[in-house]
């Protein structure tokens, strides 16, 4: 397990508990003077009027959504090319399909004052293929020159430095024919941790103590473009930009005592910096009958990574260390068509897609000698290239089955080439794989919406994994695999949406994939282990979201967001031929949102309560977990007009949610070989204060 992923969650620990706690809630509809109860959307569903938010205040369409009763934004900006929907959110009927920038980004630059409601619908009853589940449609006007901004700044008692620099604006305005969109910010985050760790024999006995102090330093400047333009006669063309600079930088400094040996200490650095950049752009217009439209993306990324350790020891020996230098350059360039019509009653779309995906890595390994000086060591399966070129057609159709139920099937199949150059097992391969979905959408009774969706799909492979790696934090490497193929999955999903009139709403959604081709740790020759592919694996599991309003109870104003999430995830261990649990699954998630915002006032406050439950990794040789938490809290007070801005005060982590690892290493493979020791980490991060001040341009 690299040391970035488990440093990650320490960087995103305050932001996580952030966003939880500032994300606002509906409050309390008949203080306010506005219906509780929606309207009813054009295709069934429910309408929120943008006067359901005034009493908010909201800055920005991402501030509004999250205060939908019942509603989650799910959002995967990693899916396969262009042709799956990767976000239950489409903005004027229309998808995202920015891949560099997600959901959260997007809706962030969309000015509140702009939207002018959002309809909540149910996928089958919408012409886009590839939605399922509840769908949140925003309909968004132009409305002269409008801008947004937020400024973040963040401080932490223990070992992080002060975040004063993190920030977002955007400015959207029109001329004549043409609209358009400027974002610029730096999302950057501030994370550290520090304290003991053990090291045990299998008997108990400490063979070492270690104590250290870890920070985490994320900076990414990004300027964002987007322009739309009525070109008339139906012609609509959209097109986008982006390019985001980004340096992280990462520092542990550990003291180790070892009994009866020689006390060393470890300074361990990580750097990785870079570009990236996304162009894109679409056309619609009429077209016989019925509506074409062409989609472009192109987007790339290059830069390299360092990774560093070094020991020196107290006797006065020499230093002993290693270095890990990868400088990685990936492409990705998308086409795609889509063209659809109406004939029997029915919402037809054919689509066709070509996508180039490339790969080019240079690594490096290199040994600290007597002298001080870093010199090559062997290397060869680390650096190469892959490359995948794909091709997919799909056949859609939609219709209604009667007034109240609604259907959408999806049939198609895609072609993909892999070659691989460098690394274990250079070769190109080829492969052709069915694609296919089939959704309905049933209203029983009015509040009360039902969807089912069976789908194939066909997964992303992480082309890093075809080539060697070294982990130098935890002392373990990857050795690559030119054997990899693209997972695939039955998924299954059944979703209900009930109103609960004045009380709220609340959403059920149950979940059932069956996955063949399954990435997970596998043997590689003798001794080593590389990301491979398992004959399958079962994800099951259940994840219920829901609103309710607490005026019913007495408190105007008020209201309790709920999210409970249980899951089950197996797969046959490559090793034992023993089922076990799939590795790193987040398997029980609860969160509790809770917002007063004061009637007749401009004062809110709230609290979040937040725990979460992951599984082990499963290496060859070692198994362990890495987390934070379990238990995540905070508190907010806002102020939502101070010299005509919004200013929320909050504080995280007030439960002590601590940065843990535990491992197990055996001497060799773990199903035939000894334990050599176990590790326990236990790091304090601390609580974590920020200050955010929201407006308008």
């Amino acid at each position: 397990m690299p040391v970035r992923r488990m440093v990650r969650p320490v960087l995103l620990a305050g932001a996580t508990s952030f966003l939880i706690v500032s994300a606002p809630v509906l409050a309390d509809d008949a203080a306010a003077g506005v219906p509780i109860n929606p309207g009813a959307a054009r295709s069934g569903g429910q309408v929120y009027e943008a006067e359901f938010f005034a009493r908010f205040s909201p800055r920005t369409a991402l501030e509004m959504l999250v205060q939908v009763p019942g509603f989650a934004i799910r959002d995967d900006s990693g899916q396969r090319g262009l042709g799956q929907a990767s976000t239950n959110v489409l903005v004027n009927g229309q998808r995202l399909t920015s891949k560099s920038e997600d959901t959260f980004t997007q809706l962030g630059r969309i000015a509140a004052k702009n939207v002018v409601r959002i309809e909540l619908v149910d996928a089958a009853t919408l012409d886009v293929p590839g939605l399922t589940g509840q769908v949140a449609n925003l309909v968004v006007k132009s409305a002269g020159i409008s801008g947004n901004f937020a400024y973040r700044v963040e401080a932490r008692p223990h070992f992080t430095d002060p975040l004063y620099n993190r920030f977002e604006s955007s400015l959207t305005g029109k001329a004549g024919r043409v609209e358009y969109t400027v974002g610029l910010s730096n999302l950057s985050s501030r994370g550290g941790a520090g304290g003991a760790t053990q090291i045990m024999r299998p008997d108990g006995v400490v063979t070492e103590l270690r104590d250290d102090v870890i920070t985490a330093n994320f900076d990414q400047p990004k300027l964002s473009l987007a322009a739309r333009i009525d070109a008339g006669g139906g012609t609509q063309i959209n097109l986008n930009g982006s390019y985001r600079y980004y340096w992280f930088r990462f520092k542990q400094d550990e003291q180790r005592v070892v009994p009866g040996g020689v006390d060393r200490s470890r300074r361990y650095r990580e750097k990785e910096h870079g570009g990236n950049f996304e162009l894109g752009g679409d056309v619609a217009f009429k077209l016989a009958g019925g509506q074409l439209k062409l989609i472009g993306l192109a987007r790339g990324n290059n830069g390299p990574t360092t990774n560093e350790s070094v020991f020196t020891y107290a006797d006065g020996r020499p230093q002993t260390g290693d270095r890990y230098h990868q400088q990685q350059d990936f492409n990705e360039s998308i086409a795609r068509a889509e063209y659809g019509w109406k004939a029997g009653g029915a919402d037809w779309q054919i689509s066709a897609e070509a996508a180039y995906n490339k790969l080019d890595i240079v690594a490096d390994l290199a040994t600290l000698n007597p002298a001080g000086a870093f010199v090559p060591a062997p290397f060869p399966d680390g650096s190469g290239g892959v490359k995948e070129d794909r091709y997919e057609g799909i056949l859609s159709y939609g219709r209604p089955l009667a007034r109240n139920l609604s259907l959408q099937a999806t049939l198609g199949g895609e072609f993909s080439r892999l070659a691989q150059t460098g690394g274990v097992n250079p070769q190109s391969r080829e492969f052709w794989r069915p694609k296919g979905s089939v959704a309905l959408a049933w209203t029983p009774e009015k509040g009360l919406d039902v969807s089912f969706k069976a789908r194939r799909r066909v997964g992303q492979l992480n082309f890093g994994d075809f080539l060697a790696r070294v982990f130098l934090g935890d002392n373990n490497a990857n050795a690559g695999n030119g054997e990899l193929v693209p997972p695939q999955s039955w998924e299954f999903e059944l979703e209900t949406k009930k109103s609960l009139g004045k009380w709220g709403n609340s959403t059920l959604r149950l979940f059932d994939y069956r996955i063949q081709d399954l990435v997970d740790y596998v043997p590689i020759g003798t001794t080593g282990e590389s990301p491979g592919n398992l004959d399958g694996g079962h994800r099951y599991g259940l994840e219920w979201t829901s609103t309710f309003e607490l005026s019913q109870l007495g408190i105007k104003g008020a209201k309790l967001d709920l999210k409970l999430q249980l899951e089950k995830a197996r797969v046959r261990d490559p090793l034992t031929g023993l089922m076990r649990p799939m590795s790193e699954i987040q398997d029980r998630v609860l969160e509790i949102g809770y917002r007063h915002d004061i009637p007749n006032s401009d004062l809110a406050y709230g609290f979040n309560f937040n725990n979460y439950h992951f599984q082990n990794y499963y290496r060859l040789g070692e198994v362990g977990l890495g987390y934070e938490g379990p238990t995540f809290a905070g508190l907010f007070v806002e102020h939502k007009d101070v010299l005509g801005l919004t200013l929320r005060a909050s504080a995280g982590n007030l439960l002590n949610g601590r940065n843990r690892f535990d491992r197990t290493v055996w001497s060799g493979r773990r199903n035939s070989s000894p334990i050599l020791f176990t590790e326990h980490r236990d790091r304090l991060i601390g609580p974590i204060f920020s200050l955010l001040l929201r407006g308008n341009i």
